[in-house]
């Protein structure tokens, strides 16, 4: 069971050690509409190392956004992107096209980000991340979420070991939102879903089991539960709503000497970059939380104490996959995980479908 942060991207080590910096990758979104227009441009554009030079879109609309609010080059195409000096790309487009778009920004050349969900099945995800290997190009899945406030804060938490042994893990993406979830999405649980099962495994590790129960077809449930038999002996449960009037806490973690709880439903840099708000105008002070919104810690029969969060630092993610095509380092997350999270996803579908626990092969 992993219970430590992982280390995040520090600066350029090549301007620490009196060299001149690599210049920025220059990267294009693949998709502009709300997800490549508020989670990644602004993201990207307020990231170090990068630079956000094009936009592929056939949307006149949204062609002339881009070029408005980014200056950008906007192309119809991926193959037009390496005349325009494009090294890396994040493809932010409907669900079913995810493994066809990065597989042809893979044969390219171009490093290349794929938002959630990764893909439609585990198979199509491990001949994605197969085929980056074979070619030698940086793969990445788009979990942002890994530099989220409430998950940076409950892993320094379990870092401090004052919870004891952890035995149990309640996480919610829950909200109230007319209509469903958009149908681009792939179902709301592989959408909420891979974000909470990536979460889930970062924290404890592999799973052995999963139990499911969702309201709605498959691939457009309204709200959904997973439980998760972790190998190390935690067990997760898992929730994503799009019609929940009282939204559960974000995260409580329980342990054997007490309980860390978030009440704030999300973490506030969705919010932030929704309302126009972006990392690079608001600097060092990008993804702080207020006291209003910081968890709780109770340790047996004692007081409950206050938490301070974490910055939320969803820039960290681009500045380490920048780094990572100038070969300074990894790749901010393994595309090896997003094979395990869809398995489990996979998984929790299958449970939903037959109404009973299924192993995770």
């Amino acid at each position: 069971m992993s219970t430590e942060a992982r280390p995040q991207p520090d600066a350029d080590p090549s301007a620490t050690a009196g060299q001149p910096p690599h210049p920025p990758v220059r990267f294009a979104l693949v998709g502009y509409g709300g997800g490549g227009r508020y989670f990644h441009a602004p993201v990207v554009a307020g990231a170090p190392g990068c630079e956000l030079v094009a936009v592929v879109t056939r949307d006149p609309g949204r062609a002339g956004l881009a070029r408005a609010e980014h200056g950008v080059r906007a192309v119809a195409s991926l193959e037009e992107l390496p005349d325009l000096g494009v090294e890396a790309v994040a493809v932010s487009t409907p669900a079913a096209t995810h493994t066809e778009l990065t597989e042809r920004a893979l044969r390219l050349g171009l490093a290349t980000v794929c938002d959630k969900p990764f893909a439609l099945d585990a198979a199509a995800a491990r001949r994605t991340v197969e085929l980056a290997g074979e070619l030698g190009v940086p793969l990445s899945p788009y979990q942002n979420r890994r530099w989220d406030s409430d998950l940076l804060t409950l892993r320094r938490v379990l870092a401090d070991g004052e919870l004891g042994e952890v035995v149990r893990f309640e996480s919610a993406f829950e909200r109230w939102a007319a209509g469903g979830p958009p149908a681009a999405g792939g179902g709301l649980l592989r959408d909420f879903g891979a974000h909470l099962v990536d979460q889930a495994l970062q924290l404890f590790g592999p799973v052995e089991a999963v139990a499911a129960q969702a309201r709605g077809a498959a691939g457009a449930e309204t709200d959904w539960r997973v439980q998760l038999a972790h190998a190390g002996g935690v067990r997760s449960e898992l929730s994503g709503s799009w019609h929940q009037a009282l939204p559960a806490p974000r995260f409580r973690v329980t342990g054997t000497r007490g309980s860390f709880v978030v009440e704030s439903a999300m973490d506030g840099q969705e919010e932030a970059l929704l309302a126009g708000r972006t990392p690079a105008a608001e600097g060092a002070a990008w993804g702080a939380e207020p006291p209003s919104r910081w968890g709780h810690l109770a340790l047996g029969g004692g007081p409950l104490r206050r938490v301070p969060s974490e910055h939320g630092r969803w820039p960290d993610f681009y500045a380490a996959f920048a780094r990572a095509v100038r070969g300074l380092g990894p790749v901010p997350v393994d595309p090896r995980d997003a094979v395990a999270t869809t398995a489990v996803v996979d998984a929790a579908l299958r449970a939903v479908e037959v109404g009973r626990t299924v192993e995770v092969g």
